[in-house]
């Protein structure tokens, strides 16, 4: 008799729940937003022991190698942890299915873990996006030291013409220098100056200055010689930070694959202690 009553009363519920989508969107918001909250806490707690462990000094800080590995390390753990307490905190909240096979019920389990991880993911971009502010100031201290580079590069124009005691006048100087600014913008793209321009510069500081040749030869080569190593080193920081953009990428994409295995299976597990707990 009790079991004729158990089958009267759930069946008709169970036929219910065929009629609604399976998927728990309570559920899904509510262990997205765990989970977004948790990567924004782990994030600025990453952002902060990063900050606290380079230094722009030299000799003072952590090399670049070790800072990319412990950056990589630490983007996997936030995945992890925040996947895994918003997953299983979705397999927890669903609703019970009920007349549902159990492969079916992990299936479904996984697949709610699986779409938290990515509604997550969404929220934290949205996030990031939202601070587009700081980018900005990025973009504006990059056009600063770029003006900088600008500025020391008219320095250095100006210093190789500076005038002596026997210097003879200054018509043709601004000419002069121009020229002089084009043969180094030339020579950052080129990589080197050639022998003719180095004896055409060597001829307008001798003829500005009123130097002699030799005086004159000594001032453009260590002119040059600065020009060119302000060019590598632009150039080996360019490539360094492309460097670093690659790996970041990389590693993201990595975490991001382990955060939503982990969501997965977190889910599945919240999933299966629910119906083990359920009356």
């Amino acid at each position: 008799m009790e079991q004729i009553l158990e089958k009267q009363i759930l069946e008709p519920r169970a036929e219910h729940l065929r009629l609604r989508s399976a998927a728990s969107w309570p559920a899904i918001i509510a262990g997205a937003f765990v989970a977004a909250a948790v990567s924004l806490v782990l994030l600025a707690l990453g952002s902060g022991l990063g900050f606290a462990a380079i230094s722009p000094w030299p000799g003072h800080g952590v090399a670049v190698t070790t800072f990319a590995v412990t950056t990589a390390i630490w983007l996997i753990v936030m995945q992890w942890v925040s996947s895994g307490i918003g997953g299983y905190i979705t397999g927890r909240l669903r609703t019970r299915w009920i007349g549902t096979h159990t492969h079916e019920v992990f299936f479904r389990d996984t697949a709610h873990g699986l779409v938290t991880w990515a509604v997550a993911t969404v929220l934290v971009a949205a996030a990031a996006a939202a601070s587009v502010s700081a980018v900005v100031g990025g973009g504006a201290h990059a056009v600063g030291a770029a003006a900088q580079g600008i500025a020391d590069s008219a320095y250095g124009v100006d210093k190789l013409f500076r005038a002596g005691p026997a210097a003879v006048g200054g018509q043709g100087l601004g000419d002069a220098r121009s020229e002089a600014a084009h043969i180094v913008a030339n020579s950052w793209s080129s990589g080197t100056v050639s022998d003719a321009d180095i004896s055409y510069l060597t001829e307008l500081v001798a003829l500005r200055t009123g130097s002699s040749r030799a005086d004159a030869q000594k001032r453009v080569d260590e002119f040059v010689a600065t020009m060119q190593g302000a060019s590598i080193k632009a150039k080996a920081d360019a490539d360094a930070a492309r460097k670093a953009a690659a790996e970041a990428a990389i590693y993201t994409a990595l975490s991001m694959l382990v955060g939503a295995f982990i969501a997965s299976a977190a889910a599945a597990l919240g999933g299966r202690l629910r119906d083990e707990h359920y009356l």
